[in-house]
C-alpha cells in the first residue's frame, strides 16, 4: 500500500513521539510538535497512539490513495476533503483505492495531523521514524515530502471502522491567545529583578521566524542584565554564557531582545543563556501558534508544571476511555 505525492504542501513530514536518548551526542528528540493531536489521530484510526503519521504545517497535501484507508485529521483546523467532498476533522473516515485526500484552507491552528490506518512505513532511525531534516534524518529520506513520492504505509491492525470521533471538551487544538506557563530558573540570576517581571509582564507576538527549530517572540522590552566579569569562554555580550546544555522547551534571549523556545528540532547545547523552560504540557500549543499570535509568559513552580502534566494526562486517559481503548 502505498501515497502518492500529488502536492506536497507546505511543509509535509513524517513523525511520530520522536527519538529520546542522544541529546548527549546532538541529535533533538525531533517528533511531532503537537503530540496530543499525533496519538489522538492514531487512536483514532486503530494505530498505536506513537505510530508515524504526517504533520502537515499551514498547508495540505494532496494525495493519491492506492488502496483503502481509514484516515483521521487533528490538531490545527485544517479540514480534509476526499475527491473534493469536505469531511470531519477530529473524526475518523474511509478513502477508497483511487480517490484523492485534498485540504481546505487553514481554519485555526499552525499544525494538523494526518493518521493512517497502519501508519507511516518508512525505516525506524534510532528507534524513530520521525523527520529531523536539519541533520537528514529519518522520515522520508529525511526530508519533507515532494510531489511525485510515493509513501509506504503499514498493515492495519484490526479492522478500523470510519466514524469514531472525539467530542470537542476532550479537543487540544489551538488557543486564540494562550499564556504559556514556564519555570524561571537556569540563569534566570543574569538578568535583573526589574527586567524578570517585564518580561512576564509584556505581550510578545510569535515572528515569523518560528519553526520546529525553535519560536521566536517579538514586542516585549529589552532584558537588562546584572553586571559581571564575563567568565573565560562566555563571550563579552551579557547574554552569553559559557556552553551549556539546552534542553527541550528552554527559552533563550539572544542580545537580550527576542526570547526563542526551542523546539523539537532545536541543537541540544550552546552559548546563550536560558531564562528559563516552558513546561512539557504547553509545548504543544506552541506548535499551533501561528505567526503574529500574541502570548504571555507565566512563571509557575515545580508542583505546578507536574500538576498541568497529571491533567494533560487525564484527558488523553479520557479519549481512551471515550473510544473504548481501556
Amino acid at each position: 500500500m502505498a501515497i502518492k505525492v500529488q502536492k506536497p504542501g507546505l511543509a509535509t513530514s513524517v513523525q511520530d513521539l520522536g527519538r529520546p536518548g542522544y541529546y548527549d551526542v546532538g541529535i533533538p528528540l525531533s517528533g511531532a510538535l503537537d503530540r496530543f493531536a499525533l496519538r489522538c489521530a492514531n487512536m483514532l484510526v486503530g494505530n498505536e497512539e506513537g505510530a508515524a503519521a504526517l504533520e502537515c504545517t499551514f498547508l495540505g497535501p494532496e494525495l493519491l490513495f492506492t488502496t483503502p484507508a481509514v484516515l483521521a485529521v487533528t490538531g490545527a483546523e485544517l479540514p480534509p476533503k476526499v475527491d473534493g467532498v469536505a469531511q470531519p476533522t477530529w473524526t475518523s473516515f474511509a478513502i477508497e483505492a483511487g480517490q484523492v485526500l485534498s485540504f481546505d484552507f487553514l481554519k485555526r491552528g499552525a499544525r494538523a495531523y494526518l493518521a493512517v490506518s497502519g501508519g507511516i512505513d518508512v525505516p525506524v532511525v534510532l528507534g524513530s521514524r520521525s523527520t529531523y531534516a536539519l541533520g537528514g534524518l529519518g522520515g522520508y529520506e529525511g526530508r519533507p515530502l515532494k510531489a511525485g513520492d510515493d509513501v509506504a504505509v503499514g498493515e492495519a491492525a484490526g479492522n478500523p471502522s470510519p466514524g469514531a470521533s472525539i467530542p470537542e471538551h476532550l479537543r487540544r487544538g489551538a488557543v486564540p491567545s494562550p499564556t504559556l506557563r514556564m519555570l524561571p530558573g537556569l540563569y534566570e540570576h543574569r538578568v535583573t529583578p526589574e527586567a524578570s517581571k517585564r518580561f512576564f509582564a509584556d505581550t510578545w507576538k510569535v515572528a515569523p521566524e518560528a519553526d520546529r527549530i525553535g519560536y521566536r517572540f517579538r514586542g516585549g522590552a529589552p532584558l537588562s542584565f546584572v553586571e559581571r566579569t564575563p567568565p573565560f569562554g562566555a563571550g563579552s555580550d551579557p547574554s552569553n554564557i559559557v556552553d551549556s546544555c539546552y534542553p527541550y522547551g528552554s527559552i533563550q534571549v539572544p542580545g537580550g531582545t527576542e526570547p526563542i523556545v526551542l523546539h523539537r528540532d532545536a541543537v541540544s547545547g550552546g552559548g546563550y543563556f536560558m531564562l528559563g523552560t516552558v513546561i512539557s504540557a504547553d509545548m504543544d500549543f506552541i506548535g499551533q501558534l501561528q505567526p503574529h499570535s500574541k502570548i504571555q509568559f507565566v512563571p509557575v513552580d515545580m508542583a505546578a508544571a507536574l500538576a498541568a502534566r497529571r491533567e494533560r494526562g487525564g484527558v488523553l486517559e479520557a479519549v481512551r476511555h471515550h473510544l473504548g481503548l481501556v
